[in-house]
């Protein structure tokens, strides 16, 4: 019996290529392109790597696809929309953002991340003055 569910096994995807950009001699051009270009192509992960990455997708993709076999199609629609309308707060680009509002309707308000505690932009040591940092965005400055 078949829900539509999305499969949870990992797929093979950890060989990636990278574009290597020759000089002329067939050299890697280190002083254009950076150090980082120069390594040969990367080996394959281990499979938990990507399912890993992937997590907090498959994990989403998983809660839609539950909402829309148990409510209908709307259900999904609905949340989708409200999670745009989220994301598109408005604010002056030099106050922060806690997108609260994003957490509660992806349910993640009762849990506490390394997000929540380390990085968080009130208790940056670097404060950018309000007057220039809306003029950059405006293009004025």
């Amino acid at each position: 019996m078949s829900f539509g569910l999305p499969s949870v096994k990992p797929k093979p995807g950890g060989l990636e290529s990278l574009d290597i950009h020759e000089g002329h001699y067939g050299v890697p051009d280190v002083m254009t392109y950076g150090l980082s270009s120069s390594r040969p192509n990367v080996a394959s992960s281990h499979p938990l790597e990507q399912s890993e990455k992937m997590y907090t997708k498959n994990k989403e993709l998983m809660h839609m696809t539950m909402l829309r076999n148990l409510q209908g199609l709307h259900a999904p629609l609905r949340l989708t929309m409200e999670l745009r309308a989220a994301e598109k707060v408005g604010r002056l680009p030099f106050l922060p953002s806690s997108n609260f509002m994003r957490d509660v309707l992806s349910g993640r308000d009762e849990e506490i991340g390394f997000e929540d505690f380390l990085n968080t932009a009130e208790f940056r040591e670097q404060m950018g003055q309000p007057h220039a940092v809306l003029e950059k965005q405006l293009g004025i400055l």
